[in-house]
């Protein structure tokens, strides 16, 4: 994680060091949750190691998954941790994790201590500001094989290391059209 907040050139080492100090480690076993709906989430986590799906219960209670996170990235029910009400979210674990956890109490005290602190955090905002608004223009703009391909190409992880029924489900469509279209592309 060190490296990690080392490479956006804003916090200074010392401001880095007392980052370490305040984050807990868990570990958390395959199909374990950091959040679930209906609860209020209280931290963000830094993904160590290991793969997280999120996901929500559909109208018709499918669930739909609509985003992965893996290692050396934060994860978090953000809506819920901005506003403080319950999630419709849940963040589960697709592999063993581990993950470094900070509070909301302690990232507030963090943001006060210091203007690198804010600047990082809008950073972290906005980065994943763009990352959903590209994840809600490749769903609404492209064809299915479209996005496959995209994450071939830009993500080629996700294709190794995520169920197919996992994988349909974030791409919007069934698992029978993803194999349809795995075939078609494998000739």
């Amino acid at each position: 994680m060190k490296k990690y907040l080392e490479t956006f050139n804003i916090l200074t080492k010392d401001e880095i060091d007392f980052f370490e100090k305040k984050v807990v480690r868990k570990k958390l076993k395959k199909g374990e949750f950091f959040i679930k709906e209906g609860q209020t989430c209280k931290e963000v986590g830094f993904v160590v190691s290991g793969l997280f799906r999120s996901f929500y219960h559909s109208s018709t209670e499918e669930e739909v998954t609509y985003c992965f996170t893996f290692s050396n990235s934060f994860v978090s029910a953000y809506s819920s941790f901005l506003s403080q009400n319950k999630t419709v979210e849940n963040i589960q674990a697709l592999t063993d994790t581990e993950i470094l956890t900070i509070s909301k109490d302690q990232l507030l005290k963090l943001e006060q201590s210091s203007t690198n602190w804010l600047t990082f955090l809008k950073m972290m905002a906005e980065q994943e500001y763009i990352k959903l608004e590209k994840r809600i223009f490749m769903l609404q703009r492209e064809s299915a094989e479209k996005r496959y391909l995209d994450l071939l190409t830009n993500q080629p992880e996700y294709l190794q290391l995520i169920p197919l029924h996992f994988l349909s489900s974030y791409l919007g469509i069934t698992q029978r059209h993803l194999s349809r279209i795995r075939k078609s592309i494998s000739n």
